[in-house]
This record gives C-alpha cells, structure tokens and sequence, in this order.
C-alpha cells in the first residue's frame, strides 16, 4: 500500500473504490490489489 499525496490516479482504474475509515481516505481495488493506497 503506498501513502498518496493525491488519488485521482488510483480513482480512474478499473474496479477501484475510495473509502474513508477512520478518517483517512483509502483506494481499494480487488481486480488488482497492487493499486492500494491511503490518503492522510
């Protein structure tokens, strides 16, 4: 999982979802697990 500055990129894949959990903005993405990522 790699902390993002922005996770616009992460957004526009295929099957991504943004989260926010415990506030702090997450991307996660079952097809492809590599595009994981937390924002804050």
């Amino acid at each position: 999982m790699k902390v993002r500055a922005s996770l616009a990129s992460l957004k526009k894949k295929e099957g991504s979802i943004v989260v926010r959990r415990r506030g702090r903005t997450f991307v996660i993405n079952k097809k492809n697990p590599r595009w994981k990522a937390r924002q804050g």
